[in-house]
């Protein structure tokens, strides 16, 4: 009689074995991170530390639009911007100031953009090697008040230093005019990203505009493995700018 009853709970507990599923992502928390703003910021989330605004030409406009388009899944009309080992972080190899130029951005997500930095022979490998994180532009996604070209100074850096990026999604409380550090972050470098397939992982494009002389990064800010992405990389788009 106890056999006949262990039957039935051994074959439902095969059954659940059978149908549990290895995770598509996994949380990634970044517990030993401290967090700063680069410099204050007002009311919409503007920083205080903005520069003469860069020129944003109607043909690098168009060309990202024809790249990066809204809702168009880049796996299929551009796979060799997933398919590159590149990352999209600075490796600066002089002394040098760096600076950030917002573009555009189409998302409903209220992110915002931050920088970590580490030495370039060691690159991060876990969240705990992200001593700190400072928030560059602190409103960068839906109902940012940045304009094209604007552009701000995020510091000086010494040779053998490499500089990432990360979008926190939703961030940003424009009610409460404040960020929220423990939201998603999805960095430049890959691994540091939630999703466990590594064709996935990628979350920042890199998009050469030789015509300008310019390397744009395009970021998406939606976890890989959601249905809800779109894998169109548009949501934020910056570029860098090194001066030694």
């Amino acid at each position: 009689m106890q056999t006949k009853r262990l039957f039935p709970l051994f074959i439902a507990l095969l059954a659940f074995a059978a149908c549990k599923k290895d995770p598509l992502t996994r949380p990634v928390k970044f517990t030993s991170t401290t967090y700063e703003t680069l410099a204050p910021y007002d009311s919409v989330g503007r920083p205080s530390n903005l520069l003469p605004r860069d020129t944003i030409s109607p043909s690098l406009q168009s060309y990202i639009g024809s790249i990066l388009v809204e809702q168009s899944d880049l796996r299929k009309t551009h796979p060799e911007l997933l398919s590159t080992s590149a990352i999209a972080d600075i490796a600066l190899t002089q002394s040098s100031d760096v600076f950030i130029t917002f573009v555009s951005q189409i998302t409903g997500s209220t992110n915002a953009l931050g920088f970590y930095t580490y030495p370039t022979t060691t690159p991060p490998t876990d969240p705990k090697d992200i001593q700190k994180i400072t928030y560059a532009f602190p409103n960068i996604g839906d109902g940012t008040k940045l304009k094209a070209g604007d552009k701000i100074k995020i510091g000086h850096f010494e040779s053998g230093t490499s500089i990432g990026f990360v979008v926190l999604k939703s961030a940003w409380n424009a009610t409460t005019r404040s960020l929220n550090n423990d939201v998603v972050h999805f960095c430049s470098n890959d691994i540091l990203n939630p999703e466990v397939d590594p064709s996935l992982k990628k979350h920042a494009v890199l998009i050469n505009y030789p015509a300008e002389n310019k390397v744009l990064i395009g970021f998406e800010n939606t976890d890989r493995t959601s249905p809800k992405c779109d894998h169109d990389f548009n949501d934020v788009v910056i570029y860098a700018t090194i001066a030694h």
